[in-house]
């Protein structure tokens, strides 16, 4: 019978209690803003609080997919969407004065447009409220529909994400039966057909069972749609109803799938057992990256 696995010594974190981590808690709360830092249980929480960087995640808290590694609620039809969160979130984002923010969402398969409208709409508040905020924004697929993410490219985000998640074979039963390894690809290649300038990036899971084989073609297929930036981190069960570790992996070998990356071109890769989609090293990486190139204009 599978067990849980005992977490080695290099996943062991310590817990929050800056200043800044419960200011931002607070202010989350007064705003009912969620933020995935929360929700999908992130072990750097209070490493990225306490050095004033969030992802916040809108369009609510609850999921209309139920994906095996992610802990974030479920439902087949959710709370309606909230007219007053995308002002909220920009004035969220002034007040704490965040030179860069990551906005993230659940997917709304129950939305006609699959929540593009609001997502944009959140954007722009941020744009409007704190225009110095560099943001970040990783997005669901919408259905693979490339004019409902021309609505959030045109509204002028940095960066945009889209998490590939894992590799192709383990996609399902690690991702909702809704998601695709095809449709994930598409909609990176989207970003760069939308706006060949736009950044984009994805990130990996891995300790599911993959081979270092797979994990290298999951890359070159990621790097063939022109994406810009990746992440590579541990999978780790977020309660014991989600999919079981296969296997905590050695950080000598998230060393090598970060020149393995580079490699192969990304511009940058952040690969290590605490790495997430959202990770505060690689946010600042990418800050001076976009301020370089806006340099060279």
């Amino acid at each position: 019978m599978a067990t849980t696995r005992a977490k080695p010594p290099w996943l062991k974190v310590r817990m929050p209690g800056s200043p800044r981590f419960h200011e931002i808690k607070r202010r989350a709360r007064a705003l009912k803003l969620s933020t995935v830092c929360e929700e999908a249980r992130c072990p750097n929480i209070g490493e990225c609080w306490g050095g004033g960087t969030a992802t916040f995640m809108v369009m609510g808290d609850t999921c209309t997919r139920g994906c095996r590694f992610c802990s974030v609620n479920t439902a087949k039809n959710p709370e309606a969407l909230d007219p007053f969160e995308p002002m909220n979130l920009g004035m969220a984002i002034a007040e704490m004065d965040l030179d860069y923010v990551v906005i993230t969402s659940v997917d709304r398969d129950d939305v006609a447009d699959f929540g593009a409208a609001h997502f944009a709409n959140c954007i722009q508040q941020s744009r409007i409220r704190s225009p110095k905020t560099k943001v970040e924004v990783l997005i669901p697929d919408f259905g693979g529909d490339i004019e409902l993410l021309r609505r959030v490219v045109d509204a002028g985000p940095e960066v945009v994400a889209h998490n590939i998640e894992t590799v192709e074979r383990l996609t399902w039963p690690t991702r909702d039966r809704k998601a695709s390894y095809g449709t994930s690809m598409k909609v990176l290649a989207d970003i760069k057909r939308i706006d060949p300038n736009k950044l984009s990036k994805s990130s990996i899971m891995v300790g599911l069972g993959e081979t270092v084989a797979e994990v290298r073609q999951c890359m070159k297929d990621l790097r063939s749609q022109g994406c810009d930036f990746l992440t590579v981190g541990q999978y780790l069960q977020p309660t014991k109803k989600h999919l079981l570790v296969d296997e905590f992996i050695h950080p000598d070998q998230f060393k090598a799938y970060e020149e393995m990356g580079k490699d192969l071109g990304f511009e940058y890769v952040a690969s290590g057992p605490l790495v997430r989609s959202s990770y505060k090293a690689g946010e600042y990486y990418i800050s001076n990256f976009i301020n370089q190139r806006r340099e060279n204009v």
